[in-house]
């Protein structure tokens, strides 16, 4: 009968590659809370208000959805091009309206 032709250095480099992609997984998850615990202490303690606030805010939840869109959806990953172009350019049109209509509000 026909043997198992997977050699255990396959195996292993498999492991060790699983191994380390959950490591990154889990060090992007912890970075992720915390950065929301940074979010609700400096809006819970006031040490910053008006727009710098909110300029830090959008910073840190942009980081965060880079983190997400990255790491736990796989985009950088080979072969998960036509599902980076349609998130990316949603983000894109998304950022348009958004200026878009500040433009229009402020001008």
């Amino acid at each position: 009968m026909t043997e198992n032709t997977t050699p255990n250095k396959l195996d292993s480099y498999r492991k060790q590659e699983s191994k380390d992609e959950m490591k990154i997984q889990v060090i992007s998850f912890v970075s992720m809370i915390v950065f929301t615990v940074i979010a609700f202490a400096l809006v819970g303690t006031q040490l910053m208000t008006g727009s710098y606030l909110s300029i830090l805010l959008v910073v840190l939840a942009i980081v965060q959805a880079m983190f997400q869109f990255l790491y736990f959806m796989h985009l950088k990953d080979k072969g998960h091009g036509p599902a980076s172009a349609s998130i990316y350019g949603g983000m894109l049109i998304a950022f348009l309206t958004i200026l878009g209509l500040g433009v229009i509000t402020w001008w």
